[in-house]
């Protein structure tokens, strides 16, 4: 049997990581600039971390959600308290994707609607719901279109309050990142995001932070949202909330009720689920990696602004795009195979992204732009 041939492959076959460091079958080492999709958080194989999932696979691994399991109940509470939500309920599950469908589901259960406004270049996942919610023809299946899905221009007051004054009392939700990762790391504005959380208070929709990947850390605060003083009504979180162990969650605001069956999964909140949640929380508080973000973030975004050839660098913390005057496909080759440093595309060919684990030192950011800098001179034109 062969794999579904879905996934274009760069030649490398990485066997063991440590820190920001990928070594491959051939003993190549590689620094890794894009942890996995910015699920990396805290660095590959971290001592704590093992450890953590080591002893919990020797007491329980798995069971299932019919059970009492306190340590999902320790991860709610840790959780909340390094998040500043500690009101909020939170339901575990195992993707973004997941996160995402689950959200966009319990805001239609609590409206009773069905319409739901999203954002061009928006990334939510590929479930039936998160996927009609995402901003990409190529990746929506008949099955999966929809006329309940509204896309409107990022950042755009008049187009929102437009569709708001249409919709109005049939709305759902609104759905909108942090920070748009997939689409080149664009950031709503915070008089945006101001207005859209007032636009559905007024007409009783709920607002849903999709925080998979501009969450746990990775903007310089808790949740890329919290340089707003916005409060979503419904927050989700993936990607480096376990570090490369599949665990997702929705973070539901005090005024939603749950009901017994309303939500579901079979392996969300397993046992080592929860170890690995709960060690990348004690990782980021022990060592003080959000202050870290901060700290190389500005750097790196400072430095690359001062490089002539870029045209523009977004983000916030340690999620940066860096747009070029042409296609980055050939930079990004250059600094894998020459240099041997990992990056991230974008839908804007043009951007570069970097989502480097939070631990990445000033000796590694400096490594990455000298490289970078130097691909710059033989490949833009």
């Amino acid at each position: 049997m062969n794999l579904f041939d879905v996934y274009p492959l760069f030649d490398i076959e990485p066997v063991k990581a440590a820190g920001l460091v990928v070594w491959d079958s051939q003993g190549k080492k590689y620094l890794d600039l894009y942890g996995g999709h910015a699920v990396i958080s805290i660095g590959h194989s971290h001592p704590h971390y093992l450890k953590r999932l080591a002893r919990q696979m020797y007491d329980i691994g798995f069971y299932s959600n019919a059970v009492k399991m306190p340590l999902q109940e320790q991860l709610a509470e840790k959780l909340g308290e390094m998040s500043g939500y500690t009101g909020y309920s939170l339901f575990l599950c195992n993707s973004g994707a997941e996160a995402n469908e689950n959200a966009l589901k319990l805001a239609s259960f609590q409206t009773g609607r069905k319409k739901v406004i999203a954002f061009k270049g928006a990334f939510h996942g590929r479930t039936s719901a998160a996927v009609a919610a995402t901003d990409d023809p190529s990746i929506i299946a008949p099955i999966n279109e929809s006329d309940n899905i509204i896309f409107l221009p990022l950042n755009d007051l008049s187009a929102f309050e437009q569709a708001l004054l249409e919709v109005g009392d049939k709305l759902a939700a609104v759905i909108v990142e942090g920070m748009q990762g997939v689409a080149g790391v664009n950031i709503p504005d915070t008089a945006f995001l101001k207005t859209v959380a007032a636009g559905c208070e007024r007409v009783g929709a709920k607002l849903i932070l999709d925080e998979v990947q501009s969450g746990y850390g990775r903007s310089g605060k808790f949740f890329a949202h919290q340089y707003t003083d916005v409060k979503p009504d419904i927050i989700t979180i993936a990607k480096g909330m376990g570090n490369g162990f599949p665990v997702a969650g929705v973070l539901i605001s005090p005024g939603i009720e749950a009901k017994h069956g309303m939500l579901g999964t079979t392996f969300g909140g397993n046992y080592l689920a929860c170890a690995a949640g709960l060690a990348v929380l004690e990782v980021m508080e022990q060592e003080n990696l959000i202050e870290n973000t901060n700290k190389i973030g500005n750097y790196l975004m400072d430095e690359l602004r001062q490089v002539s050839s870029v045209v523009e660098v977004r983000g916030q913390g340690l999620m940066i795009g860096v747009e070029l005057p042409e296609p980055c496909a050939a930079v990004r080759k250059s600094l894998l195979y020459e240099h041997q440093i990992f990056t991230g595309a974008s839908k804007d060919k043009n951007t570069l992204r970097l989502l480097p684990a939070l631990c990445i030192t000033k000796a590694q950011a400096d490594q990455f732009l000298e490289a970078f800098q130097a691909v710059l001179a033989e490949t833009v034109s």
